[in-house]
């Protein structure tokens, strides 16, 4: 299973970050279809920690992955975000502060 951690610096506003999520879920659907998209696109946003875990397992989820990384670099910047391959177990942790 393949999961990444993306972790926000605290100056990112949390609508940037649900804008990029909404925009990634929208090129999926009009890549895989709305059914698909919604089976297979895994993802969890922590508002509190700004901490954004999805499940690129799939096509869908890699492809989720890569629109939602695009879209954040060119919103946000590069040095406005970490990310990092995470197990089951990790993404289930609670988040450590940056």
């Amino acid at each position: 299973m393949n999961i990444y951690r993306y972790r926000f610096n605290e100056s990112v506003p949390a609508e940037e970050i649900e804008a990029a999520i909404l925009l990634a879920i929208w090129g999926c659907e009009a890549l895989h279809g709305e059914s698909q998209t919604r089976l297979d696109a895994a993802h969890f946003f922590d508002l509190e920690s700004k901490t954004c875990i999805i499940d690129a397992g799939t096509d869908v989820g890699r492809d989720f992955c890569r629109l939602f990384v695009n879209f954040v670099r060119r919103e946000c910047g590069d040095d406005s975000f970490e990310v990092e391959r995470a197990t089951t177990a990790d993404a289930l942790a609670p988040s450590k502060p940056s």
